[in-house]
């Protein structure tokens, strides 16, 4: 019995003397785990900012390229105005049938101020307007308006 007392008397002060060493080792634990606790708040914070500037940065762009769009199309249709009377005829387009007679094709490209035609390609004249066309296939490569 006497021994089984000091049995008990000597965990008593061990733990005791143990519990504020525990106490103070959980404290620097908790502080230590608060601290990782905001750097990985710090971090998922800058990786949100991070998130949506890139989605600035897209939507930036993607309305630049927009306008970009939209003035080219502005500008492209006041300059695709096609050839002759109709304004008909555009770049990629066949030259229509009635232009592949011999009357249409201009000779005399110097005289008309227009460039050398290349290899496989003729100058043909549609009202008051240029066309290079392709000769075999009438595909048109350039409409020159003579406004």
């Amino acid at each position: 019995m006497k021994n089984k007392t000091i049995a008990r008397a000597m965990i008593a002060v061990m733990l005791a003397g143990s519990l504020p060493a525990m106490a103070q080792d959980r404290g620097y634990r908790d502080h230590r785990d608060d601290r990782a606790q905001e750097r990985r708040e710090e971090r998922r914070e800058y990786r949100e900012e991070r998130r949506e500037e890139r989605r600035e940065a897209r939507r930036d762009y993607r309305d630049d390229r927009r306008d970009e769009r939209q003035a080219y199309r502005e500008g492209y249709r006041d300059a695709r105005r096609g050839a002759g009377p109709r304004h008909d005829l555009y770049r990629g387009q066949r030259l229509p049938s009635a232009y592949h007679n011999r009357q249409y094709v201009v000779d005399n490209w110097r005289a008309h101020r227009l460039s050398a035609p290349p290899r496989g390609y003729h100058w043909v004249q549609v009202g008051g307007d240029y066309v290079l066309a392709a000769i075999a296939t009438g595909i048109i490569a350039s409409v020159l308006l003579n406004n």
